[in-house]
């Protein structure tokens, strides 16, 4: 039974990914929670995803003035490099 929810990283970043679009299947969601708690690189690339999904939901490119835009790739770079290896 535990084999069923053992997955490697490959396959957890690409649920997570899955996941940020709510395509991801219920059974993939909990594979996906079960190996981010035991591998921290995993974890820290979902909270990366989470807080760039964010960002990119706040956006409405049409609506900001360059300085905004300036700032928010301003602020993505610097996440960006903070996770870069």
């Amino acid at each position: 039974m535990m084999n069923k929810f053992m997955i490697s990283c490959e396959e957890s970043g690409h649920i997570c990914d899955k996941a940020q679009y709510d395509e991801a299947s219920f059974v993939e969601k909990i594979k996906f929670k079960f190996h981010s708690l035991m591998c921290a690189v995993c974890r820290q690339h979902s909270k990366t995803n989470d807080k760039l999904t964010a960002l990119v939901n706040k956006v409405k490119a049409n609506n900001l003035s360059s300085r905004e835009k300036d700032t928010i790739k301003s602020s993505f770079e610097k996440e960006l490099n903070k996770h870069q290896h």
